[in-house]
């Protein structure tokens, strides 16, 4: 990495208020050209708000921002990018139905004669993917038809094409492979090897150690520390500026062994979803947690979507209770009582506009009409019991969900099925981008509905959490269920070894067509 002393970043004293939250107070961070420079802090800690700050969809109420050596305000994304400002998001912002090309020139595309120069246009996408190492990522290839890993590359093109000189890059490796996150290390190394500077945004303690120069944590809307040495900064004090804890994975304690007289809940047999999984038969009793850990790939999300009827199976059966239920329908799953909370949590999970109550109340909802109209004070009585035990922050339920953090939008979406009548909650990638903090309250959460007696079948990229959770843990590669033991009897380096042996993964060809809705 070339880091020059150039700061190219300054934030000094930096405010933003919203009404009853003080999202920034008093935020200082410094970044130099060529540096990754990573930011850590809890959800709800301001990350979110500074990357909106700097990317121009927040005007701050005081403080100084001092870009290249001047004081700068952005207005808006326009006047960022223009500066030279890039964001890629947690949730990439690009549009399935356009190209490669037309993703990376959106919204500055060149012209000649009064129309698109499309042809130019493919030419300079050509030459920005190769500039990032991926020249066999087709310019014409339309977005939507490209893995997870390729569309991260291009939205890193884009912001190339921008002539950037600051990478925002919010939690960037959550849907990727292991292999694929070497990759986007490779990239991230040559940006700043042309002096590109990198902000970095991880909760992978791991990543940090690995990628980052320096180090700025949030909390509470403040910076605790700045400019600490990313390598060489003991994880228990960086875990402690965040939280004022010093570990990592702060897991409950487990009961004793899984009760074996306990009752049957789950009961997958031979199921099959032609060309994601096959022959995947699982157990679930009441009160046990089940966790599924693979690949990205692996079919681990496609298995409980259509155990939740969200995709229609192809062979085999599940059954709740010694009742078989009804392919392809998710109504049929909640009647059963199961209740999912799924990876993509925005675009599946939320109605982002609607109120907090609202979207703890959706899977229930009909308990709250009274002939033709909605009691909309029980609602939110309910509503507050719940986000009240899950320690939202903020807790007001009349704020549009949209308004919290990834983690506390995942607190709500867990709360959902907490309103009574789930016996089975499905759980995918349940901390993905989620902070320590609130990571160990939701592994509260999840042990406390398990001795409650409800069965728990989740899945997690992060195997330390699938082991320290779970009772029973199943490995899959390659859509087929390869190894069940109980979480006791496995390490993590045991699991990796089976999930990466043989994998259909490594080598893969990026210009070749990627199924449709490939899910994480």
């Amino acid at each position: 990495m070339t880091i020059t002393d150039d700061i190219v970043l300054r934030l000094t004293d930096v405010v933003k208020t919203f009404p009853g939250v003080r999202a920034l107070d008093g935020v200082q961070l410094e970044v130099r050209a060529g540096e990754v420079h990573c930011l850590l802090g809890q959800n709800g800690a301001g990350k979110s708000t500074l990357i909106k700050v700097l990317s121009g969809a927040h005007t701050p109420d005081s403080g100084e921002i001092m870009w290249l050596g001047q004081p700068a305000t952005f207005n808006s994304p326009q006047t960022a990018m223009k500066a030279g400002i890039a964001t890629i998001y947690q949730e990439l912002d690009l549009v399935n139905d356009l190209s490669v090309a037309e993703n990376i020139y959106l919204g500055h595309e060149p012209h000649s004669g009064g129309f698109v120069a499309r042809r130019t246009m493919r030419r300079g996408a050509a030459e920005i993917l190769g500039r990032l190492g991926h020249a066999e990522i087709p310019a014409g290839r339309e977005v939507g038809k490209l893995p997870a890993a390729a569309k991260q590359i291009v939205s890193m093109g884009r912001a190339l094409s921008r002539e950037a000189r600051l990478l925002i890059m919010d939690e960037p490796s959550a849907v990727l492979a292991h292999d694929e996150v070497q990759n986007l290390f490779r990239m991230v190394r040559a940006l700043t090897a042309q002096g590109i500077a990198v902000i970095y945004i991880s909760h992978r303690m791991e990543e940090i150690r690995e990628i980052g120069d320096r180090v700025t944590v949030l909390k509470d809307g403040r910076t605790t520390a700045a400019n600490l040495d990313a390598k060489s900064t003991p994880t228990r004090e960086l875990v402690s500026r965040m939280t004022g804890r010093t570990i990592e994975y702060v897991f409950p304690d487990k009961t004793e062994k899984t009760d074996k007289s306990a009752p049957l809940l789950l009961d997958v047999d031979g199921l099959s979803l032609e060309g994601r999984f096959s022959d995947i038969s699982l157990k679930v009793h009441a009160g046990e947690i089940v966790g599924i850990t693979g690949l990205v790939g692996s079919g681990r999300s496609e298995v409980l979507e259509t155990i939740f009827g969200a995709r229609r199976a192809t062979a085999g059966t599940v059954s709740i209770d010694g009742k078989t239920l009804r392919r392809g329908s998710v109504n049929a799953a909640v009647k059963a009582g199961i209740g999912m909370a799924p990876e993509e949590r925005k675009s599946q999970a939320l109605l982002l506009g609607e109120p907090i109550y609202r979207n703890v109340t959706l899977a229930g909802f009909t308990r709250f009409a009274r002939v033709g109209f909605t009691d909309s004070g029980r609602e939110r009585a309910e509503a507050e019991k719940i986000t009240q035990g899950l320690d939202l922050r903020p807790n007001d339920v009349r704020r549009p969900v949209r308004t919290l953090s990834g983690g506390n939008q995942q607190k709500v979406v867990v709360g959902r099925w907490l309103l009574g009548g789930t016996r089975l909650l499905l759980l995918d990638e349940p901390t993905r981008g989620v902070d320590v903090g609130a990571r160990a309250e939701l592994y509260q959460v999840i042990r406390r509905l398990a001795d409650e007696g409800v069965g728990v079948l989740l899945v997690s990229s992060e195997v330390p959490e699938v082991l320290g959770l779970s009772d029973r843990v199943l490995v899959m590669r390659e859509g087929r269920l390869v190894r069940e033991a109980l979480a006791d009897e496995l390490d993590e380096d045991t699991v990796l070894d089976l999930v990466m042996a043989g994998s259909l993964l490594d080598g893969a060809d990026l210009a070749s067509t990627a199924p449709e809705g490939t899910a994480a």
